[in-house]
């Protein structure tokens, strides 16, 4: 991908996935992406926290990557209630490092777009306030509002004939518009 680098800034992010004891006999362990560490160093499913058969890991570092292009998602993701980073995950296989995770964004539109996939797990994670104030200020300095321009009608006249209505080479007489019916069949 060829980026604008006057456009374009980058941010790592630590991504906390919290496994708890599942709710039914069926599912052992429920995995979870619970918080980023802004400016995180490189982690493989580090251990945080265990306390009440309940464990922290520190699953992974990705980059938090903001493009000029994409600064009204931002300001729409800034906007809500609770600013939010989406993180996406996909499942790996492995028991113990169940998921693999993908990318941290700050653009629900990009999120939505991973959510409608069907193979990834979007998490929602309430967005620090040193991260928010960072996507404001860049979206602040990139976005340019794009100017409404009202699409002018065409002068095409649709009072005339009825040209290009069935197929012109075959002759019918009867109505374009009724029903087929079976071979042999006579209305």
């Amino acid at each position: 991908m060829i980026r604008n680098p006057h456009q374009f800034q980058s941010m790592p992010i630590g991504v906390v996935v919290r496994r708890s004891p599942g709710t039914t006999r069926w599912v052992k362990w429920a995995w979870r992406a619970v918080a980023v560490l802004p400016g995180a160093g490189p982690a493989d499913w580090t251990q945080l926290r265990d306390q009440d058969n309940t464990t922290d890991f520190h699953a992974a570092t990705v980059l938090l990557e903001l493009h000029g292009a994409d600064c009204e998602a931002y300001l729409t993701a800034l906007a809500d209630k609770a600013p939010a980073i989406y993180v996406v995950m996909r499942a790996s296989g492995d028991a113990d490092q169940p998921f693999h995770i993908k990318l941290a964004t700050a653009s629900p539109y990009e999120a939505q777009d991973y959510a409608d996939n069907g193979d990834d797990i979007v998490e929602k994670i309430m967005m620090p306030a040193g991260v928010i104030a960072w996507v404001r200020d860049f979206a602040d300095a990139h976005f340019e509002e794009e100017v409404f321009i009202k699409r002018r009608r065409d002068r095409a006249r649709i009072d005339g004939a009825d040209d290009g209505i069935g197929d012109a080479r075959i002759t019918q007489l009867t109505d374009v518009y009724r029903a087929p019916t079976r071979k042999g069949e006579r209305a």
